[in-house]
């Protein structure tokens, strides 16, 4: 069955607008603590924020919902995504609540629900809690004396940075490095400096300073001039960018330049290959992956698995397969030996790691492939179904055809607007940007006849 609350990545709106209401907060609280009351034990939930006005409405409306049905409150207030995972876990909780939208503006705000083994919840018991909410079967609330309460974490933060600095290798520091994080005014703005400045490293951080409305705000992993502006003028060895709730990372090197999600990919495998970490041989990435990471982990001996697009996707294969390693071309890196979901912080720490032991620059150790030419455009449509339509799976199979063993397609419906997107690569860029065009045009045409 369709869900109709949940999305690919939890729930997610503007503020304020349902669902992202406080009376609904209460609600999906109510059904959520219901559907993980199991057994006599006191139950407890952790709930975690980034830095958004709009937290200080969601975090109280979660909160009377979970201790209306009994369950105990541990609050630790802004915390990256992957913090709540780990926390959950190690905290023997029934649930973990993240209250954030990720990359997006203030003004939107979402939830993410992490079960009692600090993954996202399954389609599922996504839908099973949906469906609570609709009928409000099952959501007694507790007797007086079986409310539950709520307390805050002083120790929170400090307990994710020591998690953190474990995962980097006991034998190297980070000593004589100068690196710029970029936080995005987000949910790292403090754990990150941190545990830069505590391995060692001379750290310039930016996007420090939530205001509850600049989170994202021409910072952090989706916006990373004013990142790479800083690594020049600081002749730092490094840039390193996270999104409003860290569970992304983007790179710069000395240089300036962008390394994207599939470069830090194919470095992590490289590396773990030759310490023979690499679980079952594969890594798991999205269709969007370029054809370039997927020649070179072939040439490790490494199976690359493509996913839909979304990291839940491919945490759930990741999961299913045994696999340690994988991600998205955006920088969602999941190292399942260490978190639960992308964890942008440890993702950039095995990096360094690498950087430190090679003892060579970034730019020399950070391009580990060369991309193939990937050509993505956008054409809206409107009431029809142009992919449906006979004349644009003929274009399509005829592109297909065109490139050939040395290239591929990649067309899909916009799960958050009403676009197309084409995505083409392959080794020949005009013949790439010909194919794409040729089936642009033909959907554009479909959806105006």
């Amino acid at each position: 069955m369709a869900r109709k609350l949940f999305g690919t990545d939890g729930i997610r709106g503007r503020a304020n607008e349902e669902p992202i209401t406080a009376h609904t907060m209460l609600r999906l609280a109510m059904a959520a603590g219901a559907r993980f009351t199991r057994g006599d034990h006191r139950h407890r939930v952790v709930i975690g924020k980034d830095t958004r006005l709009s937290g200080y409405m969601l975090e109280p409306a979660l909160t009377s919902g979970f201790v209306s049905v009994g369950m105990d409150v541990v609050l630790v207030g802004p915390m990256p995504t992957p913090a709540i995972g780990m926390l959950t876990r190690s905290m023997r909780a029934d649930l973990g609540v993240m209250i954030s939208a990720s990359h997006n503006p203030y003004y939107d705000n979402g939830i993410k629900i992490f079960g009692p083994d600090g993954y996202k919840l399954s389609d599922d018991i996504e839908y099973s809690i949906e469906a609570l909410m609709e009928t409000g079967h099952d959501l007694a609330a507790a007797s007086s004396a079986q409310l539950g309460r709520a307390i805050r974490m002083d120790d929170a933060t400090g307990r994710y940075i020591e998690f953190c600095k474990q995962t980097f290798p006991k034998a190297l520091r980070l000593d004589g490095m100068t690196i710029v994080v970029d936080c995005a005014h987000g949910a790292a703005y403090r754990v990150a400096p941190t545990v830069l400045r505590e391995l060692g490293a001379d750290v310039v951080a930016l996007g420090v300073e939530p205001d509850g409305f600049n989170i994202n705000d021409n910072v952090g992993a989706t916006a990373t001039d004013k990142l790479r502006e800083a690594v020049v003028a600081n002749k730092a060895d490094i840039g390193i960018a996270l999104d409003g709730d860290a569970d992304r990372v983007i790179l710069v090197d000395e240089g300036g330049r962008v390394i994207d999600g599939d470069q830090l990919m194919a470095l992590i495998s490289k590396s773990w290959t030759a310490q023979g970490r690499v679980a079952n041989g594969c890594l798991v990435s999205t269709v969007m992956s370029n054809l370039g990471l997927e020649r070179f982990v072939n040439s490790l001996g490494v199976e690359l698995h493509r996913t839909p697009v979304g990291d839940r996707y491919v945490v759930e294969h990741m999961r299913k397969n045994g696999c340690n390693i994988g991600g998205e071309q955006s920088g969602h890196i999941i190292l399942t030996d260490f978190a639960t979901t992308g964890d942008g912080l440890i993702a950039a720490l095995q990096v360094l790691a690498v950087i430190v032991e090679m003892e060579r620059p970034a730019s020399e150790v950070l391009r580990v492939f060369e991309p193939l030419p990937q050509i993505l455009k956008n054409v809206r449509f409107g009431e029809s179904e142009p992919l449906e339509l006979a004349k644009v799976r003929e274009a399509i199979k005829a592109g297909e055809i065109r490139l050939g063993q040395q290239g591929r397609l990649v067309i899909r419906k916009s799960g958050t607007e009403p676009v197309i997107r084409v995505m083409g690569e392959g080794d020949d860029r005009d013949l790439v940007e010909t194919v794409v065009e040729e089936i642009v045009e033909t959907i554009a045409q479909a959806s105006a006849a």
